[in-house]
């Protein structure tokens, strides 16, 4: 071979007559075996799917060819040129490796940006057909129809999730369901676990990157998959606070559909589809003519209840503040016994974060302030859209009496309130509102309030910030909300002078 050749920085192989006779050292690195001189090309050289230099040297002449293609023996991307002379045949081989995964990479991320930014408006749908539901079906609906729709998925259909039973129900499908979706249907009427069932059990989104594969899948759901070419599933659990509604189930033919970003985008929207849920029962609540007031009986479920026995208190509730992110903020008149020590019991229980003494009347009665979670039986008759009227705790037992639209499952809400059962329910009776000029006051003002507004206004009002003596400091409240004082005076200066113009916008019309 000559030296130029043998120093070249690509590979070099001399055949003749089918035969290797010259290997330069770069051509000898990558070819697969040693001492490839005087064996057949054909054996010598890498083997590819499509069999390119076999093919190249198949017949009276040699073909005159350049090709790149994937060997897999070496684990390689090659690119080949074979020039045919008179007598002999050089073959030059370079390795693209690291180029091919550079084309791969920038052709994924660029398949993956333009899916996203399809997800996304697909989402930017849903989320403004959101906005105009108007319960919970119309909701569920919205999302198959715009996600089931598109050819990014093969199918989407949608649960409702019962509480009493942890059981699914199917709500509907839209898209391409065929023998999947009715092994998917079975598994749920036979009680196996679906990745949906997992999303709503563990409330939290399951991804499936290889549907026929994943073990923890029906065995017939996965041969359905892998005969209809489903690869991926995404189950997406519609939550809000630590009420589970329902679920979305989305399946897609590729393992790629869901990355980081389309799952943080799926994720958003199962929140803010929880929380319309939630949104469209209370606003039934709220303009109900006829509501339904159920009283429940509560149990150690409940910290109040069993901070109740334990200090040998009675324990009133004052009024909440909407649940956010922290958990729910309550104000609790104690009775019977003092107040620091039922605070200091509370706060000891798990379910509680933090709290404080707001006002000691005397040895035996004041009010105090705490935070709890998700799962204390108050926090799950907000977020299922009950509005607390009253609830007392006294030794052993407690008593809490709720609104509910009339179309409200009751039996359902039971069953989340208890622990090993249901709660009790005490007292069930229908109720018919009449507008009052306190209320119609209350929705102006709320409708001129902004949500954070409303919670530095009520919060403020609850710790008795207003009262003479105060019961807390703008310090103290704003401590509790995590803000700042200044951020705190701003809020109630902008609240009370909304509230202030309420007032003597609705004077000024009666008398005008």
């Amino acid at each position: 071979m000559e030296h130029r050749l043998a120093e070249a920085p690509i590979g070099v192989i001399t055949v003749q007559e089918g035969t290797v006779r010259a290997v330069n050292e770069t051509a000898s690195n990558i070819l697969p075996i040693n001492s490839p001189v005087g064996k057949p090309i054909v054996d010598v050289f890498p083997q590819s799917v499509e069999r390119s230099v076999p093919n190249a040297f198949n017949g009276n002449s040699v073909a005159d060819v350049v090709f790149e293609e994937y060997y897999p023996a070496i684990d390689q991307w090659l690119s080949v040129s074979i020039v045919p002379n008179d007598e002999t045949t050089t073959i030059y081989v370079d390795d693209v490796t690291e180029m091919k995964n550079t084309q791969q990479t920038v052709q994924r991320l660029r398949a993956d940006s333009e899916r996203a930014t399809i997800i996304d408006s697909l989402i930017g749908d849903v989320l403004e057909g959101l906005v105009d539901a108007t319960s919970q079906d119309a909701i569920m609906e919205t999302i198959r129809e715009q996600l089931g729709t598109s050819d990014q998925f093969q199918f989407v259909w949608t649960g409702e999730y019962l509480v009493e039973s942890g059981e699914l129900v199917i709500s509907g499908v839209e898209g391409e369901r065929g023998q999947l979706f009715t092994a998917i249907r079975e598994s749920i009427e036979e009680g196996r676990a679906t990745p949906e069932q997992q999303a709503v059990d563990e409330q939290s989104p399951t991804l499936i990157q290889s549907l026929s594969e994943n073990k923890s899948v029906p065995e017939t759901v996965r041969a359905a998959g892998f005969a209809e070419g489903v690869q991926s599933v995404f189950a997406l659990p519609l939550a809000y606070g630590s009420s589970v509604y329902g679920v979305v189930g989305v399946y897609a033919g590729t393992k790629a559909a869901f990355s980081d970003h389309v799952q943080s985008s799926f994720e958003t929207l199962g929140d803010l589809a929880g929380y319309a849920i939630n949104a469209t029962q209370n606003r039934k609540l709220l303009y109900a003519d006829t509501v339904t007031e159920v009283t429940f009986g509560l149990d150690q479920n409940s910290p109040l209840v069993r901070a109740s026995k334990d200090s040998e208190a009675e324990l009133t509730l004052s009024g909440t503040v909407t649940p956010d992110d922290s958990g729910l903020k309550c104000f609790v008149t104690v009775s019977g016994s003092n107040p620091e020590d039922v605070l200091e019991t509370i706060t000891a229980m798990p379910e509680t974060q933090n709290g404080r003494v707001i006002r000691q009347t005397d040895a035996t009665h004041g009010r105090i302030q705490l935070t709890v979670e998700g799962t204390v039986p108050l926090v799950v008759a907000i977020n299922r859209g009950a509005n607390i009227q009253t609830a007392r705790f006294n030794g052993n037992e407690g008593r809490l009496v709720v609104e509910l639209s009339p179309d409200a499952n009751v039996r359902s809400l039971a069953n989340a309130l208890g622990n090993s059962g249901p709660a009790p329910i005490l007292a069930r009776q229908d109720k018919t509102r009449s507008p009052t000029t306190k209320r119609e006051f209350q929705n102006e003002l709320n409708d001129r309030l902004t949500d954070r507004q409303a919670t530095v206004l009520r919060t403020a009002y609850l710790a008795d910030y207003f009262t003479s003596p105060r019961g807390s400091t703008a310090e103290e409240v704003a401590t509790s909300l995590g803000i700042t004082g200044s951020t705190l005076l701003h809020h109630l200066r902008a609240s009370q002078r909304k509230l202030l113009d309420a007032f003597y916008d609705e004077h000024d019309m009666s008398n005008g």
